[in-house]
């Protein structure tokens, strides 16, 4: 009798053909037993060899996998496509541009059995050491951020977000999956604010880790923000919030946290990149109120 997976992994991308392999090499090398694991990979439209790679390595595998996509769909409607044919208790979500420590799953797969009335548990994120400035910043904000989230200090930091997140199946299904109406970013959140709504909990970060590529050079920063931004504005409609004047002093208090668990001084840099980012993502809010984007 064929055993049924425990976990799923839930891998979107789209032209990711330069590090796609990386985070798939990561995800074979996991201790959890492989009897117990599937994957879903789904290709959304890219126009180089991603989907070609996908197919690689599932003909060679010896996990579960399943390919699905081909055209430009959307990473709401990509990730649905996982939700509603995972076989696994949970699925784990995994990017192109991530790579996982080889015991990722089995520390996520057991928290969520130790804590059965939570319904999405992130993990600590840490980034790829490189010699760029930028990057180097970028490093230091998350570090900061994995302290905050691990000690429970009251910052509006970011949700627990997909990447490297596990998510209960039956509560993801509940809600009926992710807002396939989010354009740019944000299906992670609003997912996240109608799972919180129907009573499951919400843990930020776990003991589990995992590596992520951070974008280089100001012109790729400012358009990951900007989306950012853009998406938040269809939620800040749907979720009826505000936005937080305290937002203005997050910059100030991660670079402290930086310095202080660092040492480093390039840590007071760091609210040079932030507020640019933050700009980026006004910019974006901006554009999707003009457009329309959320306004009901």
């Amino acid at each position: 009798m064929e055993n049924k997976p425990i976990v799923t992994i839930g891998l979107c991308a789209r032209n990711a053909q330069h590090i796609i392999r990386q985070a798939i090499d990561s995800i074979i090398a996991q201790d959890f037993p492989k009897e117990f694991m599937e994957i879903i990979f789904v290709d959304d439209g890219s126009e180089d060899e991603t989907l070609s790679i996908m197919r690689q390595y599932a003909s060679k595998m010896t996990i579960k996998c399943r390919i699905f996509g081909g055209a430009r769909i959307g990473l709401g409607k990509a990730r649905n496509l996982v939700v509603w044919n995972a076989m696994g208790e949970y699925i784990i979500w995994v990017d192109a541009d991530m790579i996982l420590p080889k015991d990722h799953v089995r520390k996520q797969v057991k928290f969520m059995q130790d804590n059965p009335k939570v319904a999405i548990a992130g993990a600590r994120f840490y980034g790829f050491p490189e010699k760029d400035l930028l990057v180097d910043l970028q490093n230091l904000e998350w570090m900061a951020i994995n302290y905050i989230n691990m000690n429970n200090l009251r910052l509006n930091t970011s949700c627990a977000v997909c990447g490297g997140a596990i998510y209960r199946t039956e509560a993801v299904r509940q809600v009926g999956g992710f807002d396939t109406k989010v354009t740019g970013a944000g299906e992670d959140e609003e997912l996240e604010w109608k799972i919180s709504n129907s009573g499951w909990k919400v843990q930020k970060g776990t003991n589990a880790y995992f590596f992520e590529r951070r974008k280089k050079g100001w012109k790729a920063i400012w358009n990951q923000f900007f989306w950012y931004g853009y998406g938040k504005h269809y939620l800040f409609h749907k979720k009826k919030t505000i936005i937080k004047p305290s937002q203005l002093l997050e910059g100030l208090v991660l670079s402290a946290i930086a310095y202080r668990l660092t040492g480093r001084k390039v840590a007071f840099l760091l609210p040079i990149q932030y507020y640019f980012k933050r700009i980026a993502w006004y910019f974006g809010f901006a554009t999707a109120h003009l457009r329309g984007y959320g306004h009901i």
